[in-house]
């Protein structure tokens, strides 16, 4: 099995998303991301994270990315109450 770093992640996640924030912690299995970007305006929770997940492709399906916890935050969001907990 490969082991994925905490860069390798969240170079996946910048590719496939546009950013404004992402910081990505963890121990190789057990994954802790916060991702700020535009796109999630409008969005619910769930559709935000298959937004993530769909950076991630096959990776989350092959045990690459064993779990991934995250909070999604719209750039407002974030300014407003993210950014002082994230």
């Amino acid at each position: 099995m490969i082991v994925m770093t905490s860069e390798q992640l969240e170079t996946l996640i910048r590719s496939g998303l546009a950013c404004d924030h992402c910081v990505v912690e963890g121990d190789g299995r057990h994954w802790y991301a916060t991702i700020v970007a535009a796109a999630f305006a409008g969005k619910r929770l769930i559709a935000r994270h298959q937004m993530v997940y769909a950076t991630l492709g096959e990776r989350m399906k092959t045990d690459e990315v064993h779990a991934l916890s995250m909070k999604t935050y719209t750039p407002a969001e974030w300014a407003q109450n993210g950014a002082a907990h994230g």
